[in-house]
């Protein structure tokens, strides 16, 4: 005679799938749709340590304007992360040519290292003063400058300078029927 554990391992066996489930089948349509999702994970990926460098060269260049010097301490107090994660970081940075730096010394940008710095800053002021000029406040336009600096396109962030400039009065789409309606656009003042 079996046991209950033989009975049920047996019925599992045949019923071919215990969950009643169909099996899965490798289509050139899922195979597809898995690349594009691996192509997107990778691009995200490269997105983030591109942001985490030009975070870190800022700041490096914030310090040696500032006080001098660039230390290991001195990122990781203004950064907000562990001085273990500032030299892992550093490291990287050295690898990629952005930065020079030997073991208990400053840490210095090389050529490559400040013109991202220079066009880090640049973007980043932009953006501050553009949410101030909307009227957010200038704590509040530094806090969200940090996250919006590194997603805002190149066009996008030359209509930001237009308008801080007045060059071009900002278009406002009035919303009609929960979408945009370009035909009833008008121009508003320009803020200053």
């Amino acid at each position: 005679m079996s046991s209950p554990s033989s009975k049920n391992s047996q019925h599992h066996k045949s019923s071919g799938n215990s969950a009643g489930r169909r099996p899965f089948i490798r289509t050139k349509s899922v195979e597809l749709e898995a690349r594009m999702m691996a192509t997107g994970q990778i691009l995200t990926r490269q997105q983030h340590a591109r942001e985490r460098a030009e975070d870190y060269v800022e700041t490096i260049a914030d310090l040696i304007d500032s006080v001098g010097e660039a230390r290991a301490t001195d990122i990781a107090k203004r950064m907000g992360v562990s001085h273990v994660t500032v030299i892992q970081t550093v490291r990287r940075l050295r690898l990629k040519g952005l930065l020079h730096s030997e073991p208990y010394r400053s840490i210095f940008l090389t050529p490559e290292g400040k013109a991202m710095a220079a066009t880090t800053r640049k973007r980043h002021e932009i953006v501050i003063n553009f949410l101030c000029a909307l009227g957010v406040s200038r704590a509040t336009a530094l806090q969200d400058a940090e996250g919006i600096e590194h997603h805002v396109s190149r066009e996008t962030l030359r209509a930001f300078e237009r308008f801080l400039n007045g060059s071009t009065p900002a278009r406002v789409l009035p919303i009609v029927n929960g979408k945009k309606d370009p035909k009833k656009s008008h121009k508003s003042a320009t803020l200053k």
